[in-house]
């Protein structure tokens, strides 16, 4: 009995048989040389289908790692990354929003400097500009996944049943509607892509930035007046439905002639109406003939971060070139991500011929704007900012105010907004 006792204990000494998260199998492996790492992500069920077995196969090829999966939808993710960034509890390896960068590492100390890991991240795979995205205060804090901007999309088949060519400048769609009289919208977008296009115009036409370089807000009051007087004109001239009103499936269907929408969105906003037959297009980015600026902005899909307080960088380093450099994470996720920004990522694609499609298009014509196109600042997207010049819009649309008088009421509130959005 004791012999038997003594066995057991030296077995269990010996072996730890450990469960992963991300799948159902079982893993027996000696204690001391496994090393635990946790990775989170936001996603749908396609997502995590792919990362689950991504992850897996990298556990087969580094038997020492061990790697806990954490994910969830985008709105329970958010809040609980908020809630494990302040406790220090954050998973060694995640998935963050650019504007994230700006809110938890103001100084750059709150992730992981990645560029001191490039022993076991091939950094080479990334140009300088595309690096940027993720430096703050001289310490790379995440590297980019993919790239995104607003997009044009037009039905051709719809616009030809018109007479009409693909627009390129804002008065193109004005008579499109003219000639439309109701029956289609020549454009569409929702409250998101709504402001970054009445931005847009409002840039073109003034030459100011909505926020500047130093995160001050760059508009006048002018300038605020000049979107609340767009927005009445586009839904008064029925070039576009009322934000509220957007549907996405009338894409599909075909009343709708057109939309803005992020270059991610690309198959899940237009490959309905692909399907059903339509001729969509990539189109040129709305534009005033002689403007000095484009008006446009691009950024960082989403990106990959370490945690500051990993207790094993190599090991997450290591997770993060397979993530992202490694043709085994590129063909399980193809472009679901967007079209991968690394180099390698990208010819692991082209070589098995996944780089076609609506989104591959959209990056070639994000490609050939690049020198137009702004880096966003991360204050853009303050959803506050956003609902509150949606609210603005409404209350100038159905006469409540002048847009004399809420472009002074609007330009005080977003002031105020982005003051303590940088506290």
């Amino acid at each position: 009995m004791k012999i038997k006792r003594a066995a057991a204990l030296c077995l269990s000494a010996v072996l730890l048989c450990s469960m992963t998260a991300c799948g159902d199998k079982t893993t027996v492996t000696k204690h001391n040389d496994q090393v635990n790492i946790s990775f989170s992500w936001w996603g749908n069920d396609v997502r995590n289908e792919y990362t689950i077995k991504a992850i897996q196969e990298f556990e087969r090829l580094n038997p020492g790692i061990n790697v806990k999966c954490n994910y969830s939808e985008w709105s329970g993710y958010q809040v609980r990354s908020n809630v494990q960034m302040v406790s220090h509890t954050e998973s060694d390896v995640m998935q963050i929003n650019f504007a994230w960068i700006e809110q938890y590492s103001p100084d750059g100390m709150g992730y992981y400097d990645i560029s001191t890991l490039s022993d076991h991240i091939d950094l080479s795979n990334f140009s300088e500009n595309e690096l940027a995205f993720g430096m703050q205060n001289g310490r790379l804090n995440a590297l980019p996944i993919a790239l995104n901007t607003q997009t044009v999309y037009v039905n051709r088949s719809i616009y030809e049943q018109y007479g009409l060519s693909i627009p390129r400048t804002w008065e193109d769609l004005f008579e499109a509607a003219r000639v439309m009289d109701g029956a289609h919208y020549p454009m569409t977008a929702n409250n998101k892509a709504a402001f970054f296009y009445m931005v847009s115009y409002a840039e073109q036409h003034s030459g100011r930035e909505f926020i500047q370089k130093d995160g001050t807000l760059g508009f006048t009051d002018a300038e605020f007046q000049m979107m609340l007087e767009f927005y009445s004109r586009l839904i008064n001239e029925k070039v576009m439905p009322q934000i509220e009103y957007f549907e996405r499936l009338n894409l599909d269907s075909g009343n709708y002639a057109g939309t803005v929408a992020w270059l991610s969105d690309a198959s899940s906003y237009l490959g309905g109406a692909a399907n059903a037959g339509y001729e969509v297009e990539i189109t040129d980015y709305t534009e005033l003939d002689g403007a000095e600026t484009l008006g446009w902005y691009t950024k960082p899909a989403t990106m990959y971060a370490i945690s500051a307080n990993t207790e094993y960088p190599e090991e997450s380093a290591r997770l993060l070139d397979f993530l992202l450099n490694s043709k085994e994470m590129a063909e399980l996720q193809g472009v679901e991500k967007g079209i991968p920004i690394s180099r390698s990522a990208r010819e692991h694609l082209e070589a098995s011929g996944k780089l076609t499609g609506l989104q591959y298009d959209a990056f070639i014509k994000m490609n050939e704007y690049s020198g137009k196109l702004k880096v966003i600042s991360p204050y853009m997207e303050n959803t506050k900012i956003i609902e509150q010049i949606q609210e603005s819009c409404n209350e100038v649309y159905f006469n409540k105010v002048t847009a004399e008088e809420e472009a002074h009421n609007l330009r005080t509130k977003v002031a105020e907004i982005l003051a303590a959005a940088q506290q």
